[in-house]
């Protein structure tokens, strides 16, 4: 079979991003889009820019590692957007631009002059996505969304934590990072539709919907039960066992569900006595006698160290592992190997390193061609492309503008 010629741009090569937003949901549905070849844009406000870049310590190199990991693949221009001229600037940029994309509070947009409905009459093919913390409607439309307020709000705090102890929030913003890929999904899915209809769409995400759609069983459960679902800690609702457990020397997890993963798992630590019981044949079975099961579990698990059970099952093929710290992770061959912990230079911070694109395409993949932009460090580049003099550019930098 002949070699295919692979083409040499990512699939979003020749797409221009205005990117008003800041902190994580905005700047990660950016990312994403510059990863696959967008031209971001990041609007910024010129003295203090987007307030993550003030998120620590630790700082490397004067820059926030909290700013540096959702802001590659994106040139920085610095424009006060209050001001008559710094808004003449974005209505230029958004003149030769495919989508706009912003996560401020609803209402703040309408202020600026910058609403979807003013947008898309001047602009209409464009694709205008908004992400706020509660929706554009409804009683809670004006709530700030922080990350930590959603997921308790979500009702993602209320499942997560010991089921005597605190409601507990997910150790990374699962809030703002999934408000932001759903919005990559909507843009993308908007530009998609474009082909089809010749126009732009608003795209809508709240960080609210979007965590609760993350509910799935536990939702389908109290739809079907009338009954909410409570903290487990670890324990797995609807599968038994699927938890953590301690070991000799340290925790693993251990995942068994289905029947023929349970045979494998007894076969494997030679328990024909449990495999065979009827307590524990069938899926239902173990669920419905877990507070038998799970004690014979946990004491079986602590009789060897977490590298012995994983070359035991994993030789049987029963899914386990071990429980790694984010330094384990980041420095984990089965990542570093294939490419996914990246380091990319950087003006100040020398080579900043960071997870790379966990999406691989065949024939278009993604690249970082850019590190996360020092503050206003391509505001002369962008206003140039967009027909800015030189001595214009002085003049609006002397105005505050930029």
């Amino acid at each position: 079979m002949p070699k295919r010629s692979l083409p040499s741009n990512p699939p979003l090569d020749g797409i221009r991003v205005i990117d008003l937003s800041r902190v994580v949901s905005g700047p990660t549905c950016s990312m994403t889009l510059g990863d696959m070849g967008a031209d971001v844009i990041k609007i910024e406000e010129p003295v203090r820019g987007d307030e993550s870049r003030g998120f620590g310590p630790p700082f490397v190199g004067g820059e926030s590692p909290y700013y540096l990991s959702v802001n590659r693949n994106k040139r920085s221009c610095g424009i006060n957007l209050k001001s008559e001229a710094g808004q003449a600037i974005v209505w230029r940029l958004l003149a030769k631009a495919d989508v706009l994309l912003e996560n401020f509070r609803p209402g703040a947009m309408a202020r600026l002059g910058l609403d979807y409905e003013a947008v898309s009459a001047r602009c209409p093919t464009l694709v205008y996505c908004s992400i706020s913390g509660f929706g554009g409607s409804g009683p809670d439309a004006n709530r700030p969304g922080y990350d930590l307020i959603v997921q308790g709000e979500s009702g993602l705090m209320d499942l997560t934590g010991e089921a005597a102890g605190p409601p507990t929030r997910i150790g990374t913003p699962i809030a703002d990072l999934t408000a932001g890929m759903m919005a990559a999904q909507g843009v993308i899915l908007a530009l998609y539709a474009r082909h089809t209809t010749g126009r732009g769409q608003h795209v809508n995400v709240a960080m609210l919907d979007a965590v609760a759609s993350l509910l799935t069983y536990n939702a389908g459960n109290y739809f079907a039960s009338g009954e909410s679902p409570t903290r487990r800690g670890n324990d797995h609702p609807s599968v038994v066992p699927y938890q953590t457990l301690r070991a000799k020397d340290g925790w693993m997890n251990l995942g068994i569900a289905n029947d023929s993963l349970w045979v494998r798992y007894c076969n494997a630590i030679k328990r024909n006595d449990i495999r065979d019981d009827p307590r524990f044949v069938t899926a239902p079975e173990r669920v419905r006698n877990r507070d038998v099961l799970i004690p014979i579990i946990v004491e079986l698990t602590a009789t060897r160290t977490v590298q012995e059970w994983l070359d035991l099952l994993g030789d049987a093929g029963v899914p386990c592992g071990r429980i790694r710290t984010v330094a384990e992770v980041c420095t984990n061959p089965q990542l570093t190997t294939r490419g996914k912990v990246i380091e990319c230079p950087h003006p100040t911070a020398e080579a900043v390193k960071m997870i790379g694109l966990p999406i691989e395409l065949s024939d278009t993949p993604g690249h970082v061609t850019l590190p996360p932009p020092l503050l206003g460090e391509h505001t002369d580049e962008v206003l140039r492309e967009v027909g800015y003099s030189d001595n214009e550019i002085s003049e609006l930098r002397d105005a505050g503008a930029v």
